[in-house]
């Protein structure tokens, strides 16, 4: 059997090729070369990348059988995220394996620029001993405005508190409590601009954020501020900030991100008060090393069909270890409901009973969506595109706890309304210390029967020799009954059987008109 094919389309610590093991055929190209990497594409099941290699629309398309984009940092600008959506491919991340690096490059810039490092340093090589024109600021007493304070920013707060410093902070989506374990008081943006005596910025670049900081907060600011943005280009304005500088509205910057990149022509390079660096937030081993262990142990995850909880286009949370069990068999629950209702409904719930509600078991709508549609669209479906499956088929779903099992220590159910208005139901739980996974029930009609690779489900009106007529039908056709189980409603009966290989279509249909079967339903579970 092929291993499935990993491209390492940049250069990546040997680590992470440690990390993704024996297990792969491992392929490299250069991905900022784009004749060669959309060739490349063609035939593998995972790109790791950084920020040179666009995956974009056409590159997605161009790998078939891709399943895994994997960036080894923390952006995500050179990746069509709903793309990828659109055609299942999961999108993971590194989002804390540069953290520590990122704060501390921040931290640098604030630094150099305080105390003039840059031209002190290209001066003094130039042989010139220039001590007073390059006199500083000191950090102690001075208020530092942090905007954005999320991973890098809490980290930024927290350490130039310890300089000594008064930290304010604007972030819309932080709570007070938040922002008061870094140390740092929440204020509104123009609070921060007028206060500050140093602004660094922390922020994801978005349409909200781009230009966030421009021409008219830069009004605002008091002409000793100093900027330092080691977060995105775009969203401190370069020409904006050029201008103020130059107009002595702003006393210096330390940027190390532009809104074009690589680029080597800026107005801010003409500013000795501008300290600047090639984007080298994450240029650090540990970071490098971190997002490659990372995103590799993410691959192997995911190709080998689990879910990754931090994939940053699957909705799915932190996943106890409790319910990680329950998430095959409720993905085969998927599976047999859609075959015994013969299609998709259009609301589904997921009944979850039991001491596993104490969990988060939030993830297994998404578990059920993606069995409910793989065996009834052509194209593969995976943890990621089965939402927008659902949502374009106008499958609605919800989530449904309750403490008490029943008769059983846990249970899940899943029970669908179909566009006719009638109702099928099926439920499942795990047994014993080996987690056999169980149908327990099926519209009502209470079984306890081995989720099996094949089964048939069949109602008809309750007699005798209905079973031995299936039994000897099949073993005509060579097909073994390997466990059977009957349950009774009144005049109506229906028999699950575990039998060991597909039954073929015209093979059900016969044994259907025989016994004069109400519902004949072949359940296929076996993994392609």
């Amino acid at each position: 059997m092929s291993k499935p094919v990993v491209l390492i389309a940049e250069e990546l610590s040997p680590a992470t090729i440690e990390a993704l093991g024996p297990d792969f055929e491992v392929r490299s190209c250069d991905g900022a070369d784009r004749g060669a990497l959309l060739p490349a594409l063609a035939d593998v099941d995972a790109v790791l990348i950084r920020s040179a290699t666009k995956m974009d629309a056409e590159a997605v398309a161009a790998a078939k059988q891709l399943k895994v984009i994997a960036r080894a940092g923390v952006g995500l600008d050179n990746v069509d995220v709903p793309a990828a959506t659109q055609a299942g491919v999961m999108v993971v991340n590194a989002p804390t394996s540069n953290i520590t690096s990122a704060a501390e490059l921040a931290i640098a810039l604030l630094l150099a620029t305080a105390r003039n490092v840059a031209p002190a340093n290209q001066a003094l090589k130039a042989g010139a001993w220039k001590r007073s024109k390059y006199s500083g600021v000191e950090l102690l007493d001075k208020t530092v405005g942090v905007v954005g304070l999320g991973r890098i920013g809490a980290l930024v707060a927290e350490r130039l508190k310890a300089f000594g410093m008064k930290v304010i902070a604007y972030d819309p989506y932080a709570s007070p409590a938040k922002a008061g374990l870094v140390g740092a008081q929440l204020v509104g943006l123009d609070e921060l601009l007028a206060e500050s005596d140093f602004i660094t910025v922390h922020l994801p670049k978005t349409p909200e954020t781009l230009g966030l900081i421009g021409d008219e907060a830069l009004s605002k600011v008091k002409p000793s501020v100093r900027i330092v943005n080691a977060a995105r280009g775009g969203i401190v304005d370069e020409a904006a900030l050029a201008r103020a500088i130059a107009e002595g509205r702003v006393a210096g910057a330390g940027i190390d991100v532009f809104a074009t990149e690589p680029t080597t022509e800026s107005p801010l390079f003409e500013h000795e008060s501008v300290v600047v660096t090639p984007h080298l937030g994450a240029s650090t081993d540990e970071a490098q090393e971190k997002a490659g262990i990372a995103v590799a142990k993410s691959v192997r995850l995911a190709l080998s069909g689990e879910l990754v909880p931090d994939a940053v286009n699957v909705s799915s949370g932190f996943i106890a270890e409790e319910v990680r069990p329950g998430i095959s068999l409720v993905e085969k629950l998927g599976r047999v409901f859609t075959a015994v209702a013969g299609g998709v409904p259009a609301q589904l719930d997921v009944e979850v009973r039991g001491e596993i509600t104490q969990h988060d078991v939030s993830v297994w709508k998404l578990v059920a969506l993606k069995g409910l549609f793989t065996d009834v669209v052509e194209d593969a479906v995976t943890y990621v595109n089965a939402p927008v499956l659902a949502e374009q088929r106008g499958v609605a779903v919800r989530l449904l706890t309750e403490a008490d099992g029943g008769d059983f220590r846990n249970v899940t159910t899943l029970r669908g309304t179909l566009g006719d208005g009638s109702v099928v139901s099926v439920s499942g739980t795990l047994t014993g210390p080996k987690m056999v996974e169980k149908l327990v029930g099926i519209n009502g009609y209470d079984l306890e029967v081995a989720l099996s690779d094949h089964l048939l489900v069949f109602e008809y009106s309750d007699r005798p020799g209905v079973i031995g007529l299936i039994g000897r039908v099949l073993g005509d056709a060579g097909i073994n009954i390997g466990g059977m189980q009957v349950s009774r409603h009144g005049d109506t009966a229906i028999g699950v059987l575990n039998v060991d290989g597909v039954v073929p279509a015209q093979l059900a249909s016969e044994i259907a008109a025989q016994i004069e079967a109400t519902t004949f339903t072949s359940v296929d579970l076996q993994e392609d």
